[in-house]
C-alpha cells in the first residue's frame, strides 16, 4: 500500500466514523449518515494504486473496492461490422446543404413577391 492509497483509506475511515457518529445521534444527520457512508465508499474507489490498475486494464471499472480482482479480458472486446451501417456522412451532408440552399433561395424569392413598405 502506497502513501497516497494510506491517506485516501483514513480519510475514508473518518467519514464512516463521522457517519456512525451521525447516524447515533439521529434526526437530520442520521438521514446524512447513508450519504457521509457513501461518500467512504467513493473515496475507497479513489486510491491512487486502483486508479493505476483500471488504467492499465488491470482491475475492473465497476467493480466494489476490496472485491475480488477479475482480470481483464484479451483481446478486442467490439466486433467487426459486416454491413454498411448507414449512408455515406458525406453524401449526407451535401444533399443538407444543397436542400438548404434551394429552400433558402426560395424563402428569397418570396420575399420579392410581397416586400415591406
Amino acid at each position: 500500500m502506497t502513501k497516497g492509497d494510506k491517506a485516501i483509506e483514513q480519510g475514508a475511515d473518518k467519514l464512516d466514523e463521522l457517519a456512525d457518529k451521525a447516524a447515533a445521534k439521529g434526526g437530520l444527520r442520521a438521514k446524512l449518515a447513508d450519504e457521509l457512508a457513501d461518500d467512504a465508499s467513493f473515496l475507497r474507489k479513489l486510491k491512487p494504486s486502483l486508479i493505476v490498475a483500471r488504467a492499465k486494464g488491470e482491475a475492473p471499472k465497476d467493480q466494489e473496492p476490496g472485491a475480488t480482482q477479475v482480470p481483464a479480458p484479451s483481446g478486442s472486446q467490439h466486433a467487426r461490422q459486416t454491413g454498411k451501417s448507414g449512408p455515406n456522412p458525406f453524401a449526407v451532408a451535401g444533399v443538407a446543404f444543397a436542400l438548404g440552399s434551394l429552400l433558402a433561395k426560395a424563402i428569397d424569392w418570396r420575399g420579392h413577391a410581397h416586400p415591406r413598405r
